[in-house]
């Protein structure tokens, strides 16, 4: 079943932060992810407005999604933003509805 991994983030140096994305494509297609939006317009219709990215990740099973976000060389990425770079948030969740 496919997974999602999806953030929500505010860039606080872009330079830092450019540092990071321009690694992670590469990292997530070596994970078997395939990107659905990364950075396009938006409208936030409900909610605080502290974020202005957003990113949605398909990965074809909840443990490779996890498995790209515990890698070393995602932890390496995630370091120019995690220093300074900008915040986010981010959640994995499996596809499909779990209340049926």
């Amino acid at each position: 079943m496919p997974a999602y991994w999806v953030a929500r983030a505010r860039i606080d140096d872009p330079v830092e932060y450019k540092k990071y994305t321009d690694k992670v494509p590469a990292i997530i297609a070596r994970h078997g992810g395939r990107v659905l939006a990364r950075g396009g317009r938006y409208r936030i219709m409900e909610g605080p407005e502290d974020f202005h990215r957003f990113v949605v990740i398909e990965f074809p099973t909840m443990e490779q999604a996890i498995a790209c976000f515990e890698s070393p060389e995602y932890r390496d990425a995630a370091a120019f933003r995690r220093h300074g770079g900008g915040v986010v948030e981010n959640v994995i969740v499996e596809g499909g509805d779990a209340t049926k």
